[in-house]
């Protein structure tokens, strides 16, 4: 849109999101760990997201041991505020989804005091001398129930005004949301002056919920958005899972009414997840999970796999993508 402003945000069209590395799920060596961040910088990935709740420090730790090789200003790196953990021997080594963490117990801390001791924690964690993008962490209805909007007031109130000051002082260069929910950055818009976020299964083959809501509000304010979960936490990459939980049988139907679109057409489902995600103009990076460097280059190659326009055209002839939906090449 002409005139709009413009904001800083990542370069893609593919990044490295750190959850994996937290030991979601299962555990990761450290050996495998860097063998995934080294295979996506040797691939030309330069913007690495991750967070101080992906196994208690876990990731970020991982994170600065590879990342210090390389020259500061050649990417962008992203974590996230919300959350201070604290030390503590006895806590236990499961969080979640997150196992063999740290022993570190969490505390949720959306002040704009604990923003700064958030930043502060992450850079000691990440041995580096400044974070580019400091996203406002899961601050929606999925983490706090009914009352969201009341924890949400006071993030806007604490967090992104601190962020916002950090911004302006130049010890970040942008900030936003890391949620799973529309309805958070919208809000955000409407409430203060967000960079970027960070949007995980909102925008997929399986959930266009940001398509006609929060994206044409973004493009009107120049926000761009980073996808996660273009697979919906596995369901579009073979498994079972939506929403880290087992998928219900009408989300597995969608998958495979998409997936015997892909075979009718020789379009690998993985592949056109990952480009659809990035095809729309206000998405600045796709950011799936990779716990391998095996994993990260099948990514890499699967964002530059060739795609029929045949293919996206019989999407939207089959009514699994509305006739507006950005596709690649149009």
């Amino acid at each position: 849109m002409a005139g709009t402003p413009q904001h800083f945000a990542p370069p893609g069209p593919l990044g490295f999101g750190g959850a994996p590395l937290g030991n979601m799920f299962n555990r990761v060596d450290e050996e495998t760990a860097e063998g995934a961040l080294v295979a996506a910088w040797e691939s030309g990935i330069r913007y690495f997201d991750t967070a101080p709740m992906y196994g208690c420090g876990l990731s970020e730790h991982r994170f600065g041991r590879v990342l210090r090789r390389y020259n500061r200003d050649e990417y962008v790196l992203s974590t996230k505020v919300g959350r201070l953990l604290i030390p503590d021997p006895k806590a236990p080594d499961t969080l979640g989804p997150f196992i063999g963490v740290l022993p570190f117990q969490v505390r949720y801390d959306y002040s704009a005091d604990g923003t700064r001791r958030s930043i502060e924690d992450s850079l000691q964690r990440l041995g580096v001398g400044r974070i580019d993008i400091a996203y406002i962490h899961d601050v929606a209805e999925d983490h706090h129930g009914a009352g969201w909007t009341e924890v949400f007031s006071t993030a806007m109130k604490g967090a992104a005004r601190e962020l916002s000051r950090l911004r302006d002082q130049g010890l970040i260069r942008a900030w936003g949301l890391g949620v799973n929910r529309v309805e958070a950055c919208q809000r955000a818009l409407e409430e203060s002056d967000p960079d970027v976020f960070l949007l995980a299964g909102r925008y997929s083959l399986l959930d266009l919920g940001a398509l006609d809501t929060l994206f044409p509000a973004c493009a009107a304010r120049g926000v761009k958005v980073v996808v996660g979960g273009p697979y919906n936490s596995g369901l579009l990459a073979g498994g079972s899972t939506f929403e880290y939980a087992e998928a219900p049988r009408e989300q597995v139907a969608a998958r495979d009414r998409i997936a015997a679109v892909c075979r009718q057409h020789g379009v690998d489902i993985k592949a056109a997840a990952l480009q659809f995600c990035a095809a729309h103009p206000v998405v600045a990076s796709v950011i799936p999970g990779a716990k391998s460097g095996q994993r990260v280059r099948q990514n890499v190659e699967l964002m530059r796999q060739p795609i029929p326009a045949s293919f996206w055209k019989a999407l939207k002839q089959e009514g699994i993508l509305p006739a507006h939906a950005p596709t690649p090449g149009n």
